[in-house]
């Protein structure tokens, strides 16, 4: 364990090297200001690492895996991460559901190869609903990806979003469509809000992901999610930015001297650390910080890609193991009360099949989790190989060694992910706009040279950065005086995309 450095001529010191607090110090250090980052793990990325979880030459994602968060954020587009070493791959096609009797939703880059293979009128339905935003999608998740726009850019494109957010995931897909396959789809980017379906505003997350497929992908980072946060701290450092690993922060008065401190931790957390300058009463408002379920995982090392009886399910980088919209709803209502039920929802992802060094050559990696009850200790594992099973008949014997790792585990490989949570806290209407505690700037702190960046402040959780860009920007204006534009420009060969 390094040391806390306790001296040093910084301008600006970051706890936590996640994406977030990475996209912090970027942003700072791009405004040439002398910034130190320290992370308590051995390397940066938090819940952004690549590990050989389960045998040599199987490279497992550990918590994030698929990112369409980063290929639609004004943020990281507004990276040279090439330069660096990021290159996305896209899978041939970004989503599949199975569904019983070899039935299967598809959903691909192209909205009319979606809405194609959709039966009946749900197709039209599908490219009516989503076609609109696509135009502006981009300047429409700069609006998105931040707190609550004064001055939208799109604001009719924003409220048709709000209209349709705000309702419950059950709402807007029997709202919209009829057939089993169009609402399947919809329930599981639905589930991404790890929340009951019947609740208002978890349809937000699914609107999101699906006009962000169409815009821009549900990619995967070359090699591993790794590549993403290891191509942003040379790009910090780069720009002169220093970072110290193996550096666990206990108290901000051992930190070397800055006029900001910036934390990319859990709002609990920062209060502990900084409670020699935080007021009493603001961190007892932190400490009632809601979080959400865990999640339970799996990473599994396999001799051949999955069986699935749907053909396209081979060709997805991911794939929602779930059922029709009533049965994805069920599993995620069951995860609250720590019973998953036999059949959880089980979000998988094989990123081998588009991206070959992720394994040995003719093997494959697996990545799959269901969401549990907060801090469960129950093994989930054969509940979410037995939903795997159902829809590819053969699975188990492909399967070569497995990795297992519930809440706690999840908690000590992240300290932000607090009783396994890996969203930053539950995104529902009384804490999606006032993370962590409602103020007018979500991420100051009565201490004005006290900042949080994490996935706790808006726009929440995902591989994007905006967190941490928001909360840079504001230290910018009220510890330094400047007032920079936020992104930048970039070529878009740049961004490191390929098919």
């Amino acid at each position: 364990m390094s040391s806390v450095p306790q001296s040093g001529e910084y301008e600006a010191v970051i706890v936590g090297a996640g994406p977030n607090g990475l996209a912090a110090g970027i942003t700072l250090a791009r405004e040439g200001l002398r910034v130190l980052i320290l992370e308590a793990a051995d390397r940066p990325g938090g819940g952004t690492r690549t590990v050989e979880l389960t045998l040599p030459g199987f490279h497992h994602d550990v918590c994030s895996a698929v990112h369409p968060m980063s290929m639609i954020s004004p943020f990281l587009r507004s990276l040279p991460l090439t330069k660096f070493g990021l290159e996305w791959v896209h899978p041939e096609i970004l989503l599949a559901h199975p569904l019983d009797g070899g039935r299967a939703a598809t959903m691909w880059l192209d909205l009319d190869r979606t809405a194609e293979a959709l039966p009946g009128r749900d197709g039209k339905a599908w490219k009516n609903w989503l076609a609109p935003f696509l135009p502006h999608a981009h300047g429409l998740f700069k609006d998105l990806l931040g707190a609550l726009p004064v001055r939208p850019r799109h604001p009719l494109l924003l409220a048709r979003f709000g209209l349709d957010a705000m309702k419950s995931g059950l709402c807007l897909a029997r709202g919209k469509f009829k057939s089993d396959e169009a609402r399947a789809l919809v329930a599981g980017n639905c589930a991404h809000s790890v929340r009951p379906l019947d609740q208002w505003f978890t349809a937000a997350i699914g609107v999101a992901l699906s006009v962000a497929g169409h815009a821009g992908g549900w990619p995967v980072a070359a090699g591993g999610s790794a590549s993403i946060t290891q191509a942003m701290a040379r790009y910090f450092e780069a720009l002169g930015g220093e970072i110290v690993c193996g550096a666990e922060v206990r108290d901000i008065r051992d930190l070397p001297k800055a006029r900001a401190v910036l934390f990319d931790t859990g709002p609990q957390a920062m209060g502990r650390i900084a409670a020699a300058r935080l007021p009493a009463g603001y961190r007892r408002r932190l400490e009632k910080f809601r979080y959400g379920p865990g999640v339970f995982k799996l990473d599994l090392a396999v001799s051949e890609p999955i069986p699935w009886t749907n053909p396209l399910c081979r060709k997805a980088g991911t794939v929602h193991v779930g059922g029709t919209l009533e049965e994805v709803a069920a599993a995620e209502r069951a995860c609250r009360t720590g019973n998953a039920g036999p059949r959880p929802f089980v979000l998988v992802a094989q990123q081998s099949i588009c991206d070959p060094r992720r394994a040995p050559a003719g093997k494959h990696t697996v990545w799959a989790y269901s969401h549990v009850a907060s801090r469960c200790g129950t093994d989930h594992s054969e509940a979410i190989l037995n939903s795997i099973e159902h829809y590819a008949p053969g699975f188990r014997q492909t399967i070569l060694a497995t990795h297992a790792m519930g809440p706690a585990a999840m908690e000590r490989h992240n300290a932000n992910n607090v009783g396994g949570d890996i969203t930053g806290g539950v995104m529902d209407l009384s804490q999606m706009f006032t993370r962590p505690v409602a103020r007018w700037n979500p991420w100051t702190t009565p201490d004005r040279g006290i900042f949080i960046c994490s996935s706790s402040t808006p726009p929440g959780g995902g591989v994007h950065g905006m967190c941490g860009h928001h909360a840079a920007l504001t230290a910018l204006r009220k510890v330094f005086g400047l007032r920079p534009q936020g992104f930048g420009s970039v070529d878009p060969a740049e961004t490191g995309s390929r098919a």
